[in-house]
């Protein structure tokens, strides 16, 4: 990095750090704001970007109608209701590279009966955590974004290329970013700012997510020819869907062995020693549970991930091709695949700017050269990708205890949010160019 660069990245470096109570506390009024529900936090969001500068506006869409490229889902998994996103745009001076930050508002549906040690809608800090309702997932990305403007501003430094904060909801297939990006928003490059889960926080970068298929196999059983109350007596003459399950479990096992000797990522097989896998997550009979009574079906949920490179539509006819063959192989056998949603892997390679600015940002927020997880399936840096071709990688500051996983006190790392500011704003002074 030459002298004036070096120049204007301590001065951002001294802004944020002067600013990291300021950022905690706002991160706080987000957290306190969800007692009146989304809106009110995005309202808040849109404030504080129209302090900045920001050409702020609001979009109303429906997830239903959004256009989307290699992704889909059932009405079942997806949000119906009608939603709002937030899109800040700070203008820059001329000559740089824009890019686009996210990150959703929303959380994990409230539950009264919540079983925390500190007050979900308190932002209470607890030996050196700031706890809260969503903090983690999303809330401490949206302060980040906006914090980290505010630190490039109160250094002094204009940004050349714009700057673009988007608050856009995303659970249950919320669909916010999708609709901004196929609603004209574009960019240079985006970033995808969320709290790392897996332990080394602001020292992790997403630029890798697998592709991820969602499905349920229903296995038709056929109820014996009798009236009476327990059929153990008639079972032979019943089709018990229990051992018909068998059958299509043992096709399950085989397709994700051959998929396993077939499909390969380096990425991946470093990490894990594979790259693909399909998961039975979960079988249930679709009965009352009685053990002399012989149900009426069973119900597999099942996921399957796959790298980066393979088309959704291709990896799904292997589902539906692996299903159809054990019908094949056994006449009694009856079943039905509904598939849930299906998103498509996307990554950015290690010589790509944008994975070397992070890198730079990274690095000089934290001391550390950044490691990259390739493990975070489906992850939302595949959005600008795979929607717009725009290149992505995803950050945020350490966090647990997520709500998300049945987990209670969900929490972010207060030294690492306020880290994270400072490497955003390092991000953004590095990419976007400055004056």
């Amino acid at each position: 990095m030459d002298g004036p660069m070096n120049s204007v990245a301590a001065r951002v470096d001294q802004a944020a750090e002067a600013g990291g109570e300021a950022a905690v506390s706002f991160l706080r009024d987000l957290i306190r704001l969800q007692s009146g529900g989304e809106a009110a936090v995005q309202a808040r969001i849109a404030a504080a970007c129209e302090q900045l500068g920001c050409i702020v506006e609001t979009r109303r869409y429906s997830p239903a109608n959004v256009v989307l490229r290699e992704e889909f889902a059932s009405e079942a998994a997806m949000a119906a209701e009608e939603r709002e996103a937030v899109l800040a745009r700070f203008p820059g001076s001329g000559g740089g590279r824009s890019v686009i930050f996210f990150a959703h508002p929303d959380g994990e549906a409230f539950q009264p009966q919540h079983g925390w040690l500190h007050d979900p809608m308190a932002g209470e800090i607890d030996q050196g955590r700031i706890h809260g309702w969503g903090v983690a997932d999303d809330l401490a990305g949206i302060a980040t974004m906006v914090e980290a403007l505010r630190a490039v501003l109160a250094a002094g430094v204009v940004p050349k290329g714009d700057v673009i904060l988007a608050s856009t909801p995303s659970k249950r297939h919320a669909r916010g970013v999708h609709a901004l990006l196929h609603g004209g928003v574009t960019a240079d490059a985006a970033v995808y700012l969320h709290p790392a889960e897996s332990g080394i926080g602001m020292r992790e970068v997403k630029a890798l997510a697998p592709g991820q298929l969602v499905f349920r196999i229903i296995v038709k059983g056929k109820l014996p020819p009798t009236q009476e109350p327990g059929h153990t007596a008639f079972a032979h003459l019943a089709v018990n869907p229990i051992e018909k399950a068998m059958g299509v479990l043992a096709a399950l096992r085989a397709l994700d062995a051959r998929r396993g000797a077939r499909v390969h990522h380096p990425a991946l097989d470093a990490a894990v020693g594979r790259s693909t896998n399909l998961l039975v997550g979960d079988l249930k009979t679709l009965g009352d549970g009685r053990a002399a009574r012989i149900a009426p079906a069973v119900q597999l949920s099942c996921a399957l991930s796959f790298p980066p490179g393979e088309k959704l539509a291709d990896v799904q006819a292997e589902v539906e091709a692996a299903i159809a063959e054990a019908v094949a192989a056994d006449p009694a056998l009856e079943v039905e695949t509904i598939f849930l949603s299906g998103v498509t892997g996307a990554e950015v390679p290690l010589d790509h700017p944008l994975w070397l600015a992070t890198h730079e940002a990274v690095l000089r927020g934290t001391g550390t050269a950044p490691e990259i997880n390739p493990l975070h399936t489906s992850s939302d840096i595949r959005n600008p990708m795979v929607q717009s071709g725009i290149p992505c990688v995803g950050l945020g500051p350490l966090c647990g205890d997520l709500t998300q996983n049945g987990g209670r006190d969900e929490w972010v790392d207060v030294a690492d949010y306020r880290r994270g500011v400072a490497v955003v704003a390092a991000l953004i002074a590095g990419w976007c160019g400055a004056e």
